[in-house]
């Protein structure tokens, strides 16, 4: 196996080795290479971690907002620097292709960006008061010490809209991403440490498991942000519940598209394409499920099964290249099982490819883009999230129908419909029960400007991005404020 680059952890300001065994980050495009190896953190240097980050945090939180956001421009600076680079890091590690890599760390100078400007925004309110000589100030101050899991799928995006508003609004960070792709986290923390961000401000702990449990349930974080599975997110969320620690999750999804008969269908079989193959399907907001009216299901469906079989995937880093593999070989194995249970409850397949869609079955984790039309809705493809590139179908009798399907599942994070009906679209809008909705666009895409969250069961406290993620990485404070002298 080809050796990868030596990583360490951020602990104080120190880039210091973790105390348990090596390991190696494996390219999912060819096991035979290892991207980068780390000593792995352990649950002691959880506790060194958060000890650097709790004693950092008072002068943090009193360093003016227009300092500490000019921290997070020029980290942004630097990951538009190396965005070449590290987007090719980023395919090399988690399986995307070089585009949506590079692209990726983009949107993470982009989203850093963003934040750094929050001192010239509102920080706070003024009422009236009923009585004389009074005002009512409402101000925010930050929670503290904040614990973040981020999970593979986008190494440097979700950590970025998770550190960046955290960091401006005056926390201090313990940041532990998925063990798969240490090499960007590695990436971020640098550019974060090399911009200014002073010792113990942001601190990186790569490692397993355990290492996230124990800062999830540090007694001294006071407030945890995850990304990730629904399972463990619950469990996020129930261990906060336990220690009073507000936590905010982003959780499972099983997105719609709805196609209705009106749709320009050319416009639909693009915009389903995205939302379901790129990526490997490995998004939380990516189209897993798709609902057609039944009158134009027949034509639809030949269009776009063709097309997913066009699609070529293999390797991410080469030119030409449109889908790569999923990121290990659990995932493939359980995305494969998916698919043949799937099979054994009666689905049909509509695309032709099936195995190793690249010719090399001994080389990467590679799923051909798979698209299942189901009977009924008792398949479990239906409801599980595979979170890899299959799409399963269902035919709608009507525009009523196929919102009902839409929101026939216990997740509620994107839905996406295609219609040219005005009146269609403002139906969907309030029938649809779902954190983001698209009209004619692909389910997946955030903007850092605007609100990102599920309803029901996709999403555990307050939203993130945009004016919203101050509600979690902030509390008020409601200040009486009244003059020295005698209002009697």
């Amino acid at each position: 196996m080809h050796s990868g680059v030596q990583l360490c952890n951020l602990i104080g300001g120190k880039w210091v080795p973790g105390a348990g065994a090596e390991m190696a980050s494996i390219s999912p495009a060819d096991p035979d290479v290892a991207v980068a190896r780390v000593l792995t953190a352990q649950v002691d240097d959880v506790d060194r971690a958060v000890a650097a980050a709790r004693s950092a945090q008072p002068s943090w939180r009193r360093t003016p907002a227009h300092e500490r956001g000019a921290v997070l421009a020029r980290a942004a600076s630097i990951l538009e620097d190396f965005a070449d680079q590290w987007g090719s890091d980023l395919a090399r590690e988690e399986g995307k292709t070089r585009l949506e890599g590079v692209a990726e760390v983009r949107r993470g100078a982009q989203i850093l960006r963003y934040f750094s400007t929050e001192a010239d925004r509102s920080e706070g309110d003024h009422y009236g008061s009923p009585r004389r000589g009074e005002r009512i100030l409402v101000t925010r101050k930050p929670l503290g010490v904040v614990g973040v899991i981020t999970p593979f799928n986008f190494p440097i995006a979700i950590p970025a809209w998770k550190i960046a508003p955290a960091l401006s609004y005056g926390n201090t960070v313990v940041w532990k991403p998925a063990s798969t792709v240490p090499l960007l986290a590695f990436h971020l923390a640098q550019a974060l440490h090399t911009a200014g961000a002073p010792a113990g401000v942001l601190n990186l702990l790569i490692g397993d498991g355990p290492v996230g449990r124990a800062l999830a349930e540090h007694r001294e974080i006071d407030g945890v942000t995850f990304t990730g599975s629904t399972g463990v997110g619950r469990a996020i969320a129930s261990a906060g519940a336990s220690r009073g620690v507000p936590v905010q999750a982003e959780m499972g999804g099983k997105n719609a598209a709805v196609v209705l008969a009106d749709a320009d269908l050319e416009v639909a079989v693009d915009e389903v394409l995205l939302g379901a193959f790129r990526s490997s399907g490995q998004k939380c907001t990516a189209t897993s499920r798709l609902i057609v009216d039944d009158r134009v299901a027949d034509s639809f469906l030949s269009q776009l099964g063709a097309r997913a079989d066009s699609l070529r995937v293999g390797d991410p880093l080469v030119d030409g290249v449109q889908m790569g593999p999923v990121i290990d070989r659990a995932a493939q194995v359980a995305i494969h099982a998916g698919i043949e249970r799937a099979m054994e409850q009666g689905a049909r397949r509509l695309t032709s490819v099936t195995g190793d869609p690249t010719g090399s079955p001994s080389q990467g984790y590679f799923v051909a883009p798979t698209i299942l039309e189901l009977p009924t809705g008792d398949v479990d493809v239906w409801r599980d999230e595979l979170f890899g590139p299959v799409l399963a179908v269902r035919r709608a009798s009507s525009p009523e129908h196929a919102f009902e399907l839409a929101n026939d599942s216990e997740f509620g994070l994107s839905a996406a419909v295609f219609t040219q009906d005005l009146t269609r679209a403002l139906e969907a809008i309030d029938d649809i029960d779902v954190g983001i909705l698209h009209v004619n666009s692909e389910t997946a895409g955030a903007d850092p400007h605007v609100p990102f969250g599920g309803a029901k069961r996709s999403s555990y406290g307050p939203k993130e991005q945009g004016q919203s993620a101050r509600e979690f990485y902030t509390h008020t404070t409601t200040v009486y404020l009244r003059g020295a002298q005698s209002t009697l």
